[in-house]
């Protein structure tokens, strides 16, 4: 997915804006813990993994974090504890290039001849349903025509909420009754958008079904029944992750990742807490790419991810 655009003015402040609560949580407490320090010392390494820890960045990964910058000091004798910020914004950067997560600059798909599927996964309540709107809005934006499939169906206000995002946006949704056959909605959501030749058709399904088998079950009938028409469909499939819950959000990505193939992750309501770090714990953890945060209510402030314009303003001082 061959993507040049740089980040505008207005994102940036956008990001800015919407990154407030974990930069204070973040930046502003590894700049007190190096207040008055001349070196980077065992006592500053200790503040900042529990800086780390803190901001939900998880155990695991701020273990290898730390190490990294351990080894940094240890080959760099003399390193000033003001250089911590520069050598910690590296050393995430370097993390994330590691684990698959690229630089995302403007909403594009590639050029196919069929429509894009995108099959969107995810819990109640995490902002699945207004994350495949403001996908849809940005998607229009960029000169692409959209289908959504409602396959939510176990859930009337699941349709119903879809439906609303549908008409706000301008685009046709494929939709039946509450209760009707997941499979048999996406199924002619993607027949529906093959047929008017849309460029991308985003399908909805349940966040939770009785048991974790019932899940994948669903998933996998989904995804077969969209191949009778579309033989490599879907072509993503995007978790939806509420990054305000933190550590809870990691263990729901572990949850889908039993249920389904994901393939790229979609992390909502960052402008909502101080756990932004949770990005970098996923990221490492999971090792699959993170496409799109959410940063505001309004429809732009759904963002493609860009680890650097991310990692930039987590550190910015504005």
């Amino acid at each position: 997915m061959g993507i040049f655009n740089i980040f505008s003015k207005k994102q940036k402040e956008d990001l800015d804006k919407g990154l407030e609560k974990t930069k204070e949580g973040f930046f502003s407490k590894i700049t007190r813990a190096v207040a008055g320090k001349t070196k980077v010392d065992d006592e500053v390494l200790d503040d900042l993994e529990e800086i780390l820890v803190s901001s939900d960045v998880g155990i695991d990964t701020t273990v290898k974090v730390i190490e990294r910058i351990e080894k940094r000091v240890a080959r760099d004798k003399y390193l000033d504890a003001k250089e911590l910020n520069t050598i910690l914004k590296e050393e995430i950067v370097g993390l994330l290039t590691e684990n698959n997560t690229e630089d995302y600059n403007s909403f594009r798909l590639p050029e196919q001849g069929e429509p894009y599927v995108i099959m969107v996964v995810g819990v109640n309540g995490v902002g699945k349903t207004t994350t495949i709107g403001k996908l849809a809005w940005q998607f229009k934006q960029a000169g692409k025509s959209v289908y959504m499939g409602a396959s939510d169906t176990f859930r009337a206000a699941a349709v119903d909420q879809l439906t609303i995002w549908a008409e706000r946006v301008g685009v046709p949704i494929v939709k039946k009754a509450m209760g009707s056959d997941p499979a048999a909605v996406a199924y002619d959501a993607v027949s529906s958008a093959k047929a008017h030749q849309s460029d991308v058709l985003l399908v909805d399904t349940a966040g939770r079904l009785h048991n974790k088998v019932n899940l994948m079950n669903e998933l996998t009938k989904i995804k077969r029944v969209m191949q009778k028409v579309i033989p490599d469909a879907p072509h993503e499939v995007l978790l939806v992750l509420d990054a305000s819950t933190g550590q809870n959000a990691i263990q729901q990505a572990r949850e889908f990742l039993k249920a389904t193939d994901v393939t790229a992750i979609a992390l909502t309501k960052l402008d909502g807490t101080a756990k932004g770090g949770v990005v970098l714990g996923i990221a490492d953890q999971f090792r699959i790419p993170i496409k799109y945060i959410g940063i505001g209510e309004k429809m732009e402030h759904l963002q493609v991810f860009n680890k650097h314009e991310f990692v930039d303003t987590l550190f910015s001082q504005s």
